[in-house]
């Protein structure tokens, strides 16, 4: 059984096992303070109009989920998030 550090995890391609869809690197870690145990990892939302309108929802994938970890991907056992409906950039400005 391997182990690495979790600066190692950081930017590292996350794919999902059953479409092959790139979803994006890993951007945060979420740990357990009681187990210190690592129980998620984080993929940011995508970034609204260069990041002025806010970020989309992360993308938050268990520790059960993940397959494999290797030398540069993670191989995740789950769908990427639902696209949102597009709005009209000023339904987005005025939350229409």
């Amino acid at each position: 059984m391997g182990s690495c550090r979790v600066g190692e995890l950081w930017k590292k391609d996350v794919i999902c096992v059953s479409t092959g869809a790139c979803l994006g690197h890993v951007d945060d870690v979420v740990v357990d303070l009681c187990t210190a145990r690592l129980i998620a990892i984080v993929i940011y939302g995508r970034a609204r109009l260069f990041g002025l309108l806010g970020r989309e929802e992360d993308f938050v994938i268990p520790w059960e989920k993940i397959q494999l970890i290797g030398e540069d991907t993670i191989l995740v056992n789950c769908c990427p998030p639902a696209p949102e409906p597009k709005k009209g950039f000023f339904a987005s400005l005025f939350g229409g």
